[in-house]
């Protein structure tokens, strides 16, 4: 399952010592599909912000430029990919699309991933979880760069000024999201009501490509997971990285790039809610600790997935 050649990716997301979120969560599954993954740790921190506790240090733009600015003077910054995450910072998230810019003129072929992570709906309610000055520049400057987006309903929304109730409206959404730049807008997760029911997740996904000739050809799809009953953190970065993967190796199939990818993580998440489950005890809910991704456990399942999720082409 190699990549024909040595893929290199560029992950700039933030870092846990303990447990699975941003790079923790992106670079073993890129890993174990083949990829070189070169990680830069946005932050620094104990574990992820959803326990009662955590400690760490913040990268700034500064120190960002100045780690990029060491792998330019050895000239080891030629990369396939640039995988991002959750940013909490104006001016890191403007650096990050300076190095992206710069990253593509070396390489005009280079595929940026972006999940631009702002919030979330409970409830029906959406609310942003980072500074609302983060909004413009995803909007004005980190969209129109990317190639790949994995933004939640919430967000394809707070993207494009928005709100979605049908399926109808969600693919207007994406048509919208198309033209502000990227090829591949997938809304990885939204309350929208599915054929299969209320214990669905449906995801929606869209790749626009230009032809030779200059016309564009849209693929469409959904797909309907079973809704796991527990909040789990680190999925979006898991996601956004083995759909990275799996675009690659099915570049002109999102069906199945997004068939893999979703199978993959509810293989995972069933492996964990089992594995918490055993660990709280019968009757008890599991904590963060014990709700953290079984990863190493379902390494089989993240190389070779089975289907067990199927998308549908609309």
């Amino acid at each position: 399952m190699e990549p024909e050649r040595e893929c290199r990716v560029l992950s700039i997301q933030s870092h846990v010592v303990r447990g699975y979120v941003g790079n923790k969560a992106a670079t073993f599954p890129l890993q174990v599909l083949g990829f070189e993954v070169d990680t830069v740790n946005s932050v620094q921190f104990s574990n992820h912000t959803g326990y009662a506790h955590w400690k760490g240090q913040v990268l700034n733009s500064d120190e960002l430029h100045e780690l990029y600015e060491g792998l330019k003077l050895n000239k080891v910054n030629r990369y396939d990919y640039v995988l991002t995450g959750y940013t909490r910072d104006t001016s890191f998230l403007a650096m990050v699309v300076d190095i992206v810019q710069e990253l593509k003129q070396q390489n005009s072929n280079l595929v940026y991933v972006c999940d631009p992570v702002m919030g979330d709906k409970w409830n029906g309610e959406g609310s942003m979880y980072v500074p609302k000055d983060l909004l413009p520049v995803y909007r004005d400057k980190v969209v129109p760069v990317a190639d790949i987006i994995t933004p939640n309903q919430f967000e394809a929304e707070l993207l494009t000024g928005r709100k979605i109730h049908t399926e109808k409206e969600a693919l207007e959404v994406m048509d919208m999201l198309h033209a502000m730049g990227p090829e591949t807008v997938v809304i990885t997760s939204s309350d929208l009501q599915g054929p299969l029911g209320n214990d669905y997740l449906i995801a929606l996904g869209s790749h626009r490509k230009t032809k030779a000739d200059g016309t564009k050809m849209t693929q469409r799809i959904r797909v309907e997971s079973p809704k796991v009953d527990a909040v789990f953190v680190g999925t979006g970065d898991l996601f956004a990285a083995m759909l990275l993967a799996w675009t690659h190796k099915h570049p002109n199939n999102l069906k199945v790039a997004c068939e893999k990818t979703v199978s993959a993580m509810q293989h995972v998440l069933q492996r964990t809610i089992k594995s918490a489950k055993a660990q709280a005890g019968e009757g008890n809910k599991p904590n963060s600790a014990q709700l953290e991704l079984r990863m190493v456990q379902s390494k089989k399942d993240i190389e070779n997935p089975e289907i067990i999720v199927k998308a549908t082409v609309l």
